[in-house]
């Protein structure tokens, strides 16, 4: 299939993309580069090959959801300037 400026020029406009006239020739060349390329895919014997959405086998990956820390509230406000009701006290910052 040979790329033509008006299907450069379709496309272009479904894309909504400008293409100068300077660019159209540029762009059916790198065209006609991806269609001879999947030519080449066509022509591969894919019999026996099952279709699949990933390279890599994928699995779940996700974790049970386990507590694994302790509280530590009274540690962690141990070194606090200053506290109030077991929360950190910091200055207003809004008015």
């Amino acid at each position: 299939m040979k790329i033509t400026e008006e299907t450069i020029s379709y496309v272009a406009a479904l894309a909504k993309l400008r293409v100068s006239e300077d660019e159209k020739e540029q762009v059916a060349k790198d065209l006609d580069h991806i269609l001879e390329y999947i030519e080449t895919m066509n022509k591969l014997d894919t019999e026996g090959v099952e279709p699949m959405s990933h390279v890599l086998p994928v699995k779940n990956v996700f974790r049970e959801d386990e507590v694994v820390n302790e509280n530590q509230r009274e540690e962690l406000l141990k070194n606090a300037p200053k506290r109030i009701e077991g929360s950190f006290a910091v200055p207003k910052t809004v008015e």
